[in-house]
């Protein structure tokens, strides 16, 4: 009787936290901006990352990428977490497919572009995450069609990037060891900018790139 009993409440338990799961992937397919913003807070997409998402970025819409994709999410988190991160290089580090399709990493380790320098830069097949590990460079994201006409190099599909020129902008981010900037197909971005025009300092960071699920 003891052990039907527990047989019961092992079955009970496993039908729990499936039904769980499938609530919460639901929920966060569907979620609102502020249970969105709750979510991110509460980092239940990466509980011992030691920084935070930045509150530039689009929540909603990390919550329904983190569900839709969450196991090469997870790899892409638990790559962060590696310690030995900061000594790491290259230009093309695989971290989920056989040739890094689903996810892979950038490493750069220079001295961040003068304004006049940069373009707005857009993605369509892949999600941008920025992540300062020594240093601290200016950042920005808007949405595309602020830029679409201000072509400066037309979007190659090959290479998953167009870039664009709009100057009238002055509502730039910081990125830091403390946060990260996540930029989704449909937002330019301008990164990897100097916070001091003056400064030589050299910024170390890394670009994930992360497969879009539609």
């Amino acid at each position: 009787m003891k052990h039907l009993l527990a047989r019961k409440g092992i079955a009970l338990a496993v039908t729990f936290l499936f039904a769980s799961s499938v609530i919460m992937a639901q929920t966060t397919a569907t979620m609102s901006k502020k249970d969105a913003d709750k979510w991110v807070k509460s980092k239940a997409y990466a509980p011992n990352l030691n920084r935070s998402v930045d509150v530039s970025v689009n929540s909603v819409e990390f919550a329904k990428q983190y569900n839709a994709n969450k196991a090469v999410w997870d790899k892409v988190f638990a790559f962060l977490q590696n310690p030995d991160l900061a000594n790491m290089r290259g230009g093309h580090v695989n971290i989920d497919g056989e040739n890094g399709e689903n996810a892979y990493a950038i490493f750069l380790n220079d001295i961040p572009k003068d304004f006049s320098q940069s373009n707005w830069e857009v993605h369509k097949k892949y999600i941008d995450v920025h992540y300062v590990i020594e240093g601290k460079e200016k950042i920005a994201g808007i949405p595309f069609a602020k830029v679409q006409d201000a072509v400066v190099t037309p979007f190659n599909d090959n290479s998953d990037i167009g870039y664009y020129k709009y100057d009238a902008f002055n509502d730039y981010s910081i990125a830091t060891p403390e946060n990260f900037f996540i930029y989704f197909p449909g937002e330019a971005h301008r990164p990897h900018l100097k916070v001091d025009p003056a400064s030589t300092d050299r910024v170390k960071k890394v670009v994930i790139k992360v497969k879009y699920v539609n």
